[in-house]
């Protein structure tokens, strides 16, 4: 019998490991997303068909270690690429060539440029309203 609680853990436990949200991993394994909120949360016990799509999407991932806990994760001691890149712990000097801005004189909202207000509306939680119009 699957203990849930801990499944759950083992479960968050490769989301970690692959540096996934829960919504990209239902995306990869092919189940809804809600179906990952509610084991996470523990509302819902995984299904056979959902722990065989994580095997067959993540084959790192050993059966008896995400049912039982026993064995060992991840199955290759390699870690895997995750897409993210290291950025330099120098950025390079963007503004350092460029001169400030030059004031023109010019103003850039010049009155009587913007079409006239007509009405403004306030909707409400409650489904109510409230228009104000230009008198």
């Amino acid at each position: 019998m699957v203990n849930t609680e801990d499944f759950t853990k083992r479960l968050q436990q490769v989301l970690e490991y692959y540096g996934v949200s829960a919504s990209a991993f239902a995306d990869r394994i092919g189940v809804q997303r809600s179906s990952i909120s509610h084991i996470l949360s523990g509302r819902n016990k995984p299904s056979l068909e959902f722990v065989l799509r994580i095997l067959q999407a993540y084959p790192e991932v050993e059966l008896y270690w995400l049912l039982n806990g026993k064995g060992t994760f991840p199955a290759g001691k390699e870690k895997p690429e995750t897409g993210k890149t290291v950025l330099p712990a120098t950025s390079p000097d963007l503004f350092s060539g460029t001169s400030p801005a030059q004031d023109t004189g010019k103003e850039t909202d010049a009155p009587g440029k913007h079409p006239e207000l007509e009405r403004i509306v306030f909707f409400y939680k409650d489904g109510t309203f409230k228009e104000y119009r230009k008198e």
